[in-house]
């Protein structure tokens, strides 16, 4: 026997307002525009505390201020702000937070387009807004290491403020001079296709090794460990975080935050890499045969039931044995990894 599905509402009385809020919110009209506003939040806060780093590291670079940031430090950031978004944003809108994952799930598990569309603009712009926040934060101390470029000769600036090593390189992602554009795309490849791999395994919920709960480190360390390992010849890993950037690089400096051919190679490339990783995943790692782990069952059970029917008829929606995905596109699916919520409700229960 599966154990009694409880709902928040079972234990806990809201105030009045919000019960009308929920009510509202779970609208065909308002529930898409959540949904865009948690993966843009969860965008933000990758990028607020990663960003944060970086332009600490840009600052202590061009003013000569040592000690207030490292690579360590960098991946470190990333890392917790990922964490940061996936615990708490990625209940409402799946947890993409990334439009290469957005289209993979698209193309591989039935992800609708239209909503995939909404994720991605919203993705964007989570980390454009994000950007201006650490710029007004950081404007002070960035116009003083402006100053400090300028201050050594035009020469002096054009080469390095829109570099990885200048003020602009800390929000939009520039190549180094000496890097070819052959093994730009090289790094910027093999650490996506890298990181796909690692996505793909926490989300597998035949993996007995990667629970639910320890998916959002999995994946926040596979981004640190890139970043510790190849962010000195640069990388994005995050088309939202690259493209949001340079726009917002462009609104700051104008366009000659726009960047050479290395922008196409850093703000594309993971998507192609990202969909290669899934279905070299599911190739040879995907197996329909093995047993679905307990955490995992808990993990889909809880997400199946917070289907708007379960809520309104006081009914447990079962979860099927095979929970493969179908191509249903109804309003009130949410966006979860797996979409776990599109799978065809069995009569027995797991």
């Amino acid at each position: 026997m599966p154990s009694p599905i409880v709902h928040r509402r079972d234990v806990e009385k809201r105030a009045g307002i919000f019960t009308l809020w929920e009510r509202r919110r779970h609208s065909k009209e308002v529930h898409w525009a959540i949904e865009c506003v948690a993966e843009a939040t969860g965008v933000f806060f990758y990028v607020f505390y990663g960003l944060g780093s970086q332009v600490a590291w840009a600052f202590q670079n061009n003013t000569g201020q040592a000690g207030l940031a490292s690579i360590l430090q960098i991946g470190l950031a990333y890392c917790f702000g990922i964490v940061f978004a996936l615990v708490v944003c990625a209940s409402t809108s799946g947890g993409h937070f990334n439009p290469a994952v957005t289209i993979t799930m698209v193309i591989l598990k039935g992800f609708p387009k239209r909503k995939a569309l909404r994720y991605i603009v919203a993705q964007i712009l989570g980390g454009y807004i994000a950007c201006l926040v650490i710029y007004a934060q950081w404007k002070d101390f960035l116009d003083l290491a402006e100053g400090a470029l300028m201050a050594k000769g035009p020469a002096v600036y054009d080469a390095t403020m829109f570099t990885p090593n200048g003020v602009a390189g800390a929000f939009a992602n520039f190549k180094l001079e000496q890097q070819s554009m052959g093994r730009a795309f090289m790094n910027e490849f093999f650490n996506c296709l890298m990181i796909g791999m690692i996505i793909w395994a926490a989300l597998d919920p035949t993996n007995i090794l990667i629970p639910p709960a320890l998916s959002p480190l999995i994946i926040a360390f596979a981004y640190a460990a890139a970043i510790w390992g190849y962010s000195v010849p640069s990388i994005s890993l995050n088309a939202a975080r690259d493209l949001g950037g340079r726009l917002a690089a462009l609104t700051i400096w104008g366009m000659k935050a726009s960047g050479d051919g290395f922008s196409a190679i850093s703000s594309l490339v993971n998507i192609p890499a990202t969909l290669l990783a899934a279905i070299f995943y599911e190739i040879f790692f995907t197996d329909s045969d093995r047993v679905v782990d307990a955490s995992h069952v808990e993990y889909i059970r809880v997400h199946a039931n917070h289907a708007r029917l379960g809520h309104e008829s006081g009914m447990q929606v079962p979860v099927t044995q095979n929970p493969s995905t179908n191509a249903s596109t109804g309003s009130m699916e949410k966006g979860t990894e797996v979409l776990y919520e599109h799978a065809p409700v069995a009569n027995s229960q797991v």
